[in-house]
């Protein structure tokens, strides 16, 4: 899995010298990986999950470590796992839950500012629901119960951090995420 990080540094080297921007830099490296990856695991199914955990967190670890922005770090990498995992016949919906859920883990670990992450995350399915032609509500919603339930994982503070984040942010399809809050659809 060290290709992953040797491929983003040398990628997000590129980016911190102007050359392109972050999210669409770690997006192509994300999809590569996770495609590749997973046609080599042989179990598609539970192998495709683990890879896009896999690359999602030592992508963030990578980004972390290069003092490049974890927001749109996630949201490139959250795009493209999901690019990723349609392209190797996994579940997008799965994947996207895991991809979320792992950014939201990972960030806790390495620092980074949980609801800016959560809603990153969402962004970045919104976005991949756009490339791959899915529901983008769906995928939303299942990076919403994936930044959710890794943020509950990791402390009732950064649950409620999310909560506030995911509500608070202009550009998330709000009716999913008071649903999902509240139990109610309407």
């Amino acid at each position: 899995m060290s290709n992953i990080a040797d491929e983003l540094k040398n990628a997000l080297s590129s980016v911190v010298s102007g050359v392109g921007d972050v999210a669409s830099t770690v997006q192509g490296v994300a999809r590569k990986n996770v495609s590749q990856l997973v046609a080599g695991a042989g179990d598609v199914a539970s192998g495709g999950l683990q890879t896009v955990g896999q690359v999602v967190s030592e992508g963030l670890e990578t980004i972390s470590s290069t003092g490049t922005s974890l927001t749109a770090g996630v949201t490139g990498l959250v795009r493209g796992a999901v690019d990723g995992a349609k392209d190797a016949g996994v579940s997008t919906t799965e994947a996207v839950g895991e991809a979320a859920s792992t950014a939201v883990k990972t960030a806790s670990r390495v620092g980074g500012d949980l609801g800016e992450v959560a809603v990153s995350s969402v962004e970045g399915a919104i976005e991949a629901a756009g490339d791959i032609g899915a529901d983008s509500g769906e995928l939303a919603k299942d990076a919403v119960l994936g930044t959710l339930k890794a943020a509950d994982e990791v402390g009732s503070e950064a649950g409620a951090l999310v909560r506030k984040a995911l509500l608070s942010a202009a550009a998330l399809p709000h009716d999913i995420i008071d649903a999902l809050l509240t139990g109610k659809s309407e």
